[in-house]
């Protein structure tokens, strides 16, 4: 399959530079920001999840509504919505869009945070509930007749569900560096999700996810996705200006407690950010231009690492990781909207050059 491009879509105006606690929707940003991702040839915009965030079932309609091509990526943990009740939604939303979702799902990473919505399960548990919860959604979208499902986590008699995807199935996104992730994702899911780690990192995890989609027999493997954060500006040096200017307003934001992570904060508990915090003790520039501060500044909340310089320097950067294996790239900025158009002006132009240079030295090396 072709290489991809993923943004994520934001209610408001509000973003990691200039926060606005607890924001309301802003109906007008929201469309103007996903009809610019559509515009810019993005081709997915993930719906983030947290415990106080707003609905991704009813932004994702939003979205869908107000474009034209882009596919949605619905943020889903199992403990939030039943299973049957998901399988109807997310079929609902694919038919009413002629087929753009894909439903991307989060174990949770956090005990504190799967708490708050009284999730008290261990992250064991919370995988094993994740699988029964995938394979639920498959059966759920193609059984024909009534079927119980008696599992560990799930129990019920005789559902069948009259709403269908458009193609069959909605594609299964996963993310995670544990062992359960990578089991589970390599196994069953279409897509693998993966924070920006240095290409040598990134190389092991996707080898993994690979062995563990050949030990389940699978003929096929899980398409890669891979987040980063680029700071981009005209020239190379430019770019690392504003690179630590940025680096400034996170720190400045957190001291002020506007970060998602407060400096009273404790390490995190999920493996991913474990992971590229021991990275960031290694230094700070990994490969061609990965920056790893940034993770630091923020305690790893999330897909934190930047990609640093000019449209060029980030578009090879990209194109490295494309000629590891991925070919879903996630890329949002500091600055939600302004980043976002930069690199649908300025990244993706020449991201797709690139592969189409790739592509047609491919088919003179054939011929």
């Amino acid at each position: 399959m072709p290489v991809e491009f993923i943004s994520a879509s934001f209610a408001n105006a509000s973003n990691d530079l200039n926060p606005l606690p607890d924001a309301p929707v802003d109906p007008l940003f929201l469309e103007r920001y996903a009809r610019a991702l559509d515009d810019y040839g993005f081709n997915y915009t993930l719906i983030p999840y947290s415990s106080a965030s707003f609905d991704p079932f009813t932004l994702g309609a939003t979205i869908l509504a107000h474009t034209k091509q882009i596919k949605i990526i619905v943020a889903l943990r199992p403990n939030t919505v039943y299973p049957t009740v998901a399988a109807k939604s997310l079929a609902t939303l694919d038919q009413l869009s002629g087929g753009r979702v894909v439903v991307h799902f989060i174990a949770g990473g956090s005990d504190e945070e799967q708490a708050r919505e009284g999730d008290f399960l261990n992250k064991e548990q919370r995988y094993e509930r994740q699988e029964e919860y995938i394979r639920i959604l498959r059966l759920a979208w193609t059984s024909t007749e009534p079927f119980d499902f008696e599992g560990k986590y799930y129990q019920f008699k005789q559902f069948r569900a009259a709403v269908r995807p458009t193609k069959g199935l909605i594609p299964i996104s996963l993310g995670g560096s544990s062992d359960a992730a990578y089991r589970i994702g390599g196994s069953l899911c279409d897509i693998f999700g993966l924070w920006g780690e240095p290409l040598a990192e990134t190389k092991e995890q996707i080898d993994r996810i690979y062995d563990e989609a050949a030990k389940a027999g699978r003929k096929d493997r899980p398409r890669i996705w891979v987040t980063f954060r680029p700071i981009i500006a005209e020239t190379d040096e430019l770019a690392w200006e504003k690179a630590h200017r940025v680096l400034d307003r996170l720190n400045e934001n957190r001291q002020k407690g506007l970060s998602r992570a407060p400096l009273t904060a404790a390490p995190p508990a999920n493996v991913g950010s474990q992971r590229l915090l021991d990275i960031a003790k290694r230094g700070d520039v990994h490969d061609r231009a990965l920056w790893y501060p940034t993770v630091t500044a923020t305690n790893a909340s999330g897909a934190t690492t930047a990609l640093v310089g000019s449209p060029r320097t980030i578009a090879d950067s990209i194109l490295d990781y494309v000629d590891l294996g991925a070919d879903l790239i996630s890329i949002r900025g500091y600055d939600n909207f302004n980043d976002a158009v930069d690199y649908g002006r300025y990244v993706l132009p020449l991201v797709r050059e690139g592969l189409r240079e790739r592509e047609n030295a491919k088919n003179k090396a054939a011929a």
